[in-house]
């Protein structure tokens, strides 16, 4: 469990490494002459799995501005 700030942001630096890795993974496995259908659909699912948890991670960097 992520306690502190800086633990945070260094969760998030190595999420959004993974996510680009993915991007870089998907693009080449598109590029082949027949791709792998399933394994793009599994990369593209993590890819959106990491967006997401990078997002909620961000938010708790946000103070809440409704409080």
């Amino acid at each position: 469990m992520v306690r502190n700030e800086s633990e945070l942001r260094a969760r998030i630096v190595e999420l959004e490494a993974e996510h680009q890795a993915l991007e870089t993974a998907i693009h080449a496995l598109q590029e082949t002459a027949a791709p792998n259908l399933f394994a793009l659909r599994r990369l593209k699912k993590r890819k959106l799995q990491l967006k997401d948890a990078i997002e909620r991670l961000r938010s708790r960097l946000i103070p809440d501005l409704n409080a």
